[in-house]
C-alpha cells in the first residue's frame, strides 16, 4: 500500500455514502472540484504542513472547507473569530472545533460529524445541503494541541448563513477562489515570535496561520496556484 493509500482510504475509513453523518461521494461533483478530490487522494501530511500530529494526545478537532459557488464563480465559506475571544481573536478560520463524544470515533466517521455540527452551530449552515467529498490527512496545531482533521465539502444546495453566537464569530463570508489565487492578494505573514507563512488579503479580512496554509496547499497541489511574490510581508502583532 502506498503512502497516499494510507492517507486517504474513503470506503474503509469514513463508511457508506448512504450512511448520514458519515458520508464521503464524489458522485455529481463539478468537474471544477475533481482536482481538489485529486488533492484529497493523494496528498500525504508532510506535503501540508510540518506540523504532524502526535502518536498520542492532542485534542481531536475538524474543520469544514466548504467549496460553493457564487456569482463570481468557485468561493469558500469562512468566518472571523470574535475581538473578544482570548485565542486569536478577529482571526478568519474554517467553521470547525473539538469532537464531542456524541460525534463518534476520531479514527472514522467522528470527524465528519464534527465538521458538520459546529460549521452549524457557528454559522447556521444547514448540513442537509452539503455533500463531503473527502477527508485531508490530519494536522497539528502545536499552540493549542488541536490534532485538526480538515473534512471537504460542496456546498450541493446553498442555505442562508451567518452569525449564531456572537461572542464566538463576528462575521461569516465567503471568499471566491478567483481572489485567492490572485497574485495582488498573496504575501507572506510575520509574527514577531519568528513565524513565517503564506497570507491572503481578501474580503476586507487577513487570512493567516492554520486556515491559510491549508488553503495555500490546496491551491499549489490543484494546479491553481498562480505565480506571487513571497518577499510581500504583513507583519502581525503579538495579540494576533
Amino acid at each position: 500500500m502506498t503512502r497516499a493509500d494510507e492517507t486517504y482510504r474513503a470506503k474503509e475509513t469514513y463508511g457508506d455514502p448512504a450512511t448520514a453523518g458519515g458520508a464521503v461521494s464524489t458522485d455529481g461533483l463539478p468537474d471544477w472540484l475533481m482536482p481538489v478530490v485529486r488533492v484529497a487522494r493523494t496528498v500525504v501530511p508532510e506535503e501540508l504542513s510540518r506540523f504532524l500530529p502526535p502518536e498520542s494526545g492532542g485534542r481531536q478537532s475538524a474543520v469544514l472547507i466548504l467549496f460553493g459557488e457564487g456569482a463570481r464563480g468557485p468561493e469558500l465559506l469562512l468566518m472571523e473569530r470574535s475581538s473578544s475571544l482570548r485565542s486569536h481573536p478577529g482571526q478568519p478560520s474554517f467553521p470547525g472545533g473539538s469532537l464531542d463524544p456524541d460525534d463518534g470515533d476520531p479514527a472514522t466517521t467522528g470527524p465528519l460529524r464534527a465538521a458538520l455540527r459546529e460549521a452549524e452551530e457557528e454559522t447556521g449552515l444547514d448540513p442537509s445541503g452539503v455533500q463531503l467529498f473527502g477527508v485531508l490527512p490530519k494536522l497539528y496545531i502545536p499552540v493549542s494541541e488541536f490534532v485538526v482533521t480538515p473534512v471537504l465539502g460542496w456546498w450541493r444546495s446553498p442555505t442562508p448563513v451567518g452569525v449564531v453566537d456572537p461572542g464566538e464569530t463576528a462575521r461569516v463570508f465567503t471568499v471566491p477562489v478567483a481572489d485567492l489565487t490572485d497574485p495582488a492578494n498573496r504575501a507572506t505573514a510575520r509574527h514577531p515570535s519568528g513565524y513565517r507563512g503564506p497570507a491572503f488579503l481578501v474580503a476586507s479580512a487577513l487570512v493567516w496561520g492554520f486556515t491559510a496554509g491549508v488553503i495555500d496547499r490546496i491551491l499549489y497541489f490543484a494546479g491553481w496556484e498562480q505565480p506571487w511574490d513571497r518577499s510581500k510581508q504583513v507583519p502581525l502583532d503579538w495579540r494576533a
